[in-house]
């Protein structure tokens, strides 16, 4: 028989029962890990532990819909329309619808040396193309006809003419007449389509500094109606004018000077005021790589009556002394002592050259080589000054006294001016 040692047993039982504890204990270890892992993740990071059941597929689904809304939804601006007045938008809406273009329209020889059949020959043939183009503000309409003011340069060579209404409708126009002299020029268009006539304006209580603002064509009609602004930087200017292209001055343009921008094209447009009126018609600018900001503008007081006389005569007329002049300062000063015997202290004035029989100077008693110093008592130093005295102040068949140095001697005669047809 065997036999078994009790205390083995018991000694292999006791043993067996130590690991089951210490299994036990193993188990109980990492279930109460497992817990505190638990609870630390859900306090540092709630949003990782889910709900059970519907309520965790109900969250998961509200949080895609959240991001699904955020992603289909975009964010969209506001368009806000803002309404600007100022006096500037007031002054141009003023006057913007008045200021026309003018196209210059000329024909053109087009020359041929072969015939239909491809034969040697010399034809020419003609065709109209524009020439130029400019500015022009209408200041009056009357019954169905409306009224022009541009600048003389603009229309100058013209065969036909044309106007760019601001609404861009086109109109044939008619000169009804210009003047080199001052650059100024009338035309007469239908007026059933002039919706808009300017105001004319106080050149003379213009101050510098004074807000001005130029409307024009710059560069023909693709920059129609531009604007641009400026102030009065200068007034009582006077500009060189060279009328018969000879290269010597033959006029003195007053005009206002400003700095708002004015290009070719803006000839003839409205240089207005901040209320809208025109206080001057835009006419030339300093054209050089040094200068910037130097525009020209005819004062419109100056205008107004070269402007009446255009319309209702077609011309201006202007008195005339009848006589060939030249300035005292282009002649040698041996010429100024022997010849014209002047005093050794004048060295201005303007000589007669030459007396047109039966003209007011031969009538009056003037002769070859007498030097004019005073018209009216007023002095005369070139004969730019006389001509605007005579231009500005008299007119044919006034009297005027003319004071001249003869033979070093001062006398004055008296005549009675002529109608000008081409000399002085």
């Amino acid at each position: 028989m065997g036999y078994y040692d009790d205390d083995q047993n018991g000694q292999m039982r006791s043993n067996e029962r130590g690991r089951r504890g210490a299994k036990f204990g193993y188990f109980l270890s990492s279930l109460i890990g497992v817990i505190v892992g638990a609870l630390i993740v859900a306090l540092l990071f709630p949003s990782i532990l889910g709900k059970t059941g519907t309520e965790t597929d109900s969250a998961s689904v509200e949080s895609n819909s959240a991001a699904n809304t955020s992603t289909a939804t975009p964010t969209t601006s506001k368009s806000v329309s803002l309404k600007v007045t100022t006096d500037i938008t007031k002054a141009v809406s003023n006057a913007e619808k008045a200021v026309v273009g003018v196209t210059n329209i000329q024909k053109q020889s087009i020359w041929s040396n072969q015939d239909f059949y491809g034969q040697d020959s010399s034809s020419s043939s003609s065709s109209s193309q524009e020439a130029g183009s400019g500015s022009g503000i209408i200041y009056k309409k009357s019954g169905d006809k409306a009224y022009v003011v541009t600048n003389y340069h603009v229309i100058e060579g013209a065969n036909s003419l044309e106007v760019t209404l601001y609404n861009g409708k086109k109109l044939s126009a008619k000169l009804v007449g210009g003047d080199k002299w001052t650059d100024l020029a009338v035309l007469e268009i239908d007026g059933s389509n002039v919706t808009t006539v300017a105001q004319f304006g106080d050149s003379d209580a213009l101050k510098l500094g004074e807000t001005v603002i130029a409307i024009g064509n710059p560069l023909g009609e693709e920059f129609a109606g531009s604007v641009t602004q400026g102030i009065v930087s200068g007034l009582n200017r006077t500009v060189p004018v060279d009328i018969d292209e000879d290269g010597t001055e033959d006029w003195q343009e007053e005009v206002i000077q400003t700095d708002a921008a004015i290009n070719p094209g803006n000839s003839g447009g409205a240089l207005i005021n901040i209320s809208g009126q025109v206080v001057g018609i835009n006419s030339m600018k300093i054209s050089n790589e040094s200068v910037e900001g130097i525009g020209f503008a005819i004062p419109i007081n100056s205008a107004k009556t070269v402007i009446n006389q255009l319309e209702t005569k077609g011309k201006i007329v202007r008195p005339a002394l009848g006589v060939g002049i030249e300035n005292v300062s282009d002649i040698s000063a041996y010429q100024q002592q022997e010849t014209l015997k002047l005093p050794s202290n004048v060295t201005t004035g303007v000589v007669i050259g030459a007396v047109q029989n039966g003209s007011p100077a031969d009538k009056a008693g003037l002769k070859e080589f007498d030097v004019i110093y005073k018209l009216d008592g007023h002095k005369i130093d070139n004969i730019i000054g006389l001509r605007k005295y005579l231009y500005e102040h008299k007119q044919p068949g006034d009297k005027m006294s003319v004071t001249v140095y003869r033979n070093g001697q001062s006398k004055t005669f008296t005549l009675t001016l002529a109608t000008a047809s081409g000399s002085n």
